[in-house]
Order: C-alpha cells, then structure tokens, then sequence
C-alpha cells in the first residue's frame, strides 16, 4: 500500500519542474482505424499535451479492440509517465509491431493514464475526432 505522501512521484519532475504533462478529457467522440478496422472508439478519451511532443490520445482499455492486440516484450521508460508496456496491432491480415502503448504503473502526477491506451498516429490510418 503506498503511503499518504506517496511513494510513487515521478523523477522527472523534480530534474525538470518546469516540464508539463497535462491530462485533459477531449470531450468529443474519438477513433482510431487500422486497415480500415476500427481498432478504438471511445467519447472518455484523455489528451496528454507534453513538452517537447504533440498531443497523444488515450483510450479506455474497455474501449479498444483488445482481441487485436497481442502484448510485446517491449518495453520503456518516461521519467514522467513512468515504464510503458507494448502491443502489436493485428486487424484484417496487416500488423504493426509495437503501435499500441499503455502505462500500467504510472507514477502519481500522471496517474490518469491508468489502464489507457495509447496509439502511434503514424503507425494507424487515421485516427478521428467527431465535431462536437
């Protein structure tokens, strides 16, 4: 159990107080596609804005295709987020290694991305935000 002023604090932040990794609720309905598959479809989808990257969404677990997934040995860190853990993606015959990432442990400060997935937008077709 940890304790009330917590043992989890991510490194990152004391090295760089300046850093900022904001999670923000997007609000609006967003997809991902893969092979022309919808892979993700969720409307409680977390933005992560962090300096130095441009925006990443991440899904709820429940919200993903997880039958199209198959964990990796994969693995890294963010002083941050914390260690990442990998998925390649399968959908329709076609497979991209590693596309899909998710914080497992995350350190306090993030802990928002508990048990959401993350997808690399190059590595997709398209990943869609519906107009409000």
């Amino acid at each position: 159990m940890l304790n009330e002023s917590s043992d989890n604090k991510a490194p990152g932040f004391k090295k760089h107080p300046g850093y900022r990794v904001d999670l923000l609720r997007e609000g609006k309905r967003v997809r991902v596609l893969f092979n022309g598959v919808a892979v993700a479809d969720s409307a409680d989808v977390l933005t992560v804005k962090e300096t130095g990257h441009a925006p990443v969404f991440y899904f709820p677990r429940e919200d993903v295709r997880m039958d199209l997934l198959t964990p990796t040995s994969h693995r890294t860190h963010c002083p941050f987020k914390g260690d990442a853990s990998y998925w390649t993606l399968t959908a329709d015959g076609k497979t991209s290694e590693n596309a899909v990432w998710s914080y497992l442990a995350p350190y306090d400060e993030t802990a928002g991305v508990r048990d959401r997935l993350a997808f690399y937008i190059h590595k997709m077709d398209e990943i869609v935000v519906e107009p409000s």
